[in-house]
């Protein structure tokens, strides 16, 4: 039986989470908000699922660049083994350095440093859009004759690594701070404290931070999150709010000089007032609604299937057709879309229950593709759009 063993990378750092909550909570820290674990939780879910579909392409761009273009052919071995480790978390270092100093990167970045907390669910807010900007700067291993198959081993240790400084329970670790990168140096990168902004790049070693001068040891408690706080917890919005306030810089400015400011100038440099425009225009929040019982099961069960649905996915993937695998990992991005729109109650999110209906349908119908299934499919389907209105209604009463 062919299994793809990472899918459970998903119940295993999804327990790492649940752990940091229980300690936490056995010690009296407020480590966690419901709102924020599942939106931090749902950008991870999206980020695990688009995965599927790019680590391959990834793979096989690393094999067409050292087929054609590798300046040498490096064998596997000790030396070969710690260069090409050296090599990543140098070009990791440059990569999230120019993450945060290149609107261009930032907008891929930003997602990871929204959350206003700090612990091991931060560790998912990773993009797909992140990945792919990442890829481009680990291009240069497989150039300079690197294998494919041994970047891809160190890159999957290597992005194991991080999860574990996303965490305010471990303290300073003593020798161990002068090499590598703690929770302490990860805690000021993820800090808007003014003197811990844009400090602390490195992945698995402080030592290139030590080196270029953008090191800092945490001193002063850390405030977590972006300088102005998101305040929103779409998983729509956080994604693509800054690649909006890029587009709207990029049409005001006058003249190709100043419109390439706008892509490869400094996050810094894009004016705050676009965004406050944005948000009036796409995301206006009522601060004062409350979240009932029904609701918070609801989201926590709709989570918790879609972390399963997600592992069974990963796992048995090689037993998916083209069609159910697509309709599968469309069902999962509407529910985390879901979720996050859920958070702050918006009233068009039955609309997405209903897309999430017609997608089961057409799933059950690729899994048994018989007439009576499909005539099964669509009287249901047809049903929900006749009492739209009133179950809509039900809907949201039962969760608001």
């Amino acid at each position: 039986m062919k299994l793809n063993i990472l899918a459970f990378t998903v119940p295993v750092f999804t327990g790492f989470m649940l752990l940091e909550y229980i300690y936490s909570k056995k010690k009296q820290k407020q480590l966690y908000t419901f709102d924020e674990a599942v939106a931090n939780i749902n950008v991870g879910i999206a980020e695990r699922l688009c995965d599927l579909f790019t680590t391959g392409l990834f793979f096989y761009f690393f094999v067409w660049i050292h087929q054609h273009f590798a300046l040498f052919d490096i064998k596997a071995g000790v030396i070969a083994w710690i260069l090409l480790f050296l090599f990543t978390d140098f070009l990791w270092y440059w990569y999230h350095r120019f993450g945060h100093e290149v609107n261009l990167f930032w907008g891929v970045h930003v997602v990871h440093h929204q959350s206003d907390e700090y612990n091991f669910t931060v560790s998912a807010r990773i993009t797909v859009f992140q990945s792919a900007a990442r890829c481009l700067f680990w291009a240069v291993l497989p150039l300079i004759g690197f294998s494919p198959s041994m970047i891809t081993i160190l890159l999957l240790i290597h992005g194991a690594y991080p999860f574990f400084t996303h965490t305010q329970l471990i303290g300073k670790l003593g020798w161990f701070e002068y090499i590598f990168v703690t929770p302490s140096h990860h805690r000021v990168h993820h800090s808007s404290n003014p003197e811990y902004l844009d400090k602390n790049y490195g992945d698995v070693l402080i030592i290139w931070d030590k080196l270029f001068g953008t090191f800092v040891k945490e001193e002063s408690k850390p405030v977590y999150g972006l300088t102005k706080p998101l305040d929103s917890y779409s998983f729509l919005w956080q994604h693509f709010h800054f690649m909006m306030e890029i587009a709207v810089a990029f049409g005001r400015a006058k003249g190709w000089k100043s419109k390439l400011r706008t892509v490869f100038g400094k996050p810094d440099d894009i004016d705050p007032r676009i965004r406050m425009g944005l948000e009036r225009k796409f995301s206006v929040k009522n601060p004062h609604l409350q979240q009932t019982a029904a609701l918070r099961n609801y989201i926590k069960g709709q989570t918790i299937c879609t972390l399963v649905l997600l592992f069974v996915v990963i796992l048995f993937e090689h037993y998916f057709s083209g069609a159910r695998m697509a309709v599968a990992a469309l069902f999962i991005l509407v529910s985390v879309i879901t979720t996050g729109a859920m958070l702050e109650q918006r009233r068009w999110i039955f609309y997405l229950e209903y897309i999430r209906l017609i997608l089961a349908g057409i799933y059950v119908y690729l899994c048994w593709p018989f007439y009576t299934v499909a005539s099964l499919v669509l009287l249901f389907l047809t049903a929900v759009l006749l009492f739209y209105k009133t179950l809509s209604r039900y809907y949201y009463n039962y969760l608001y």
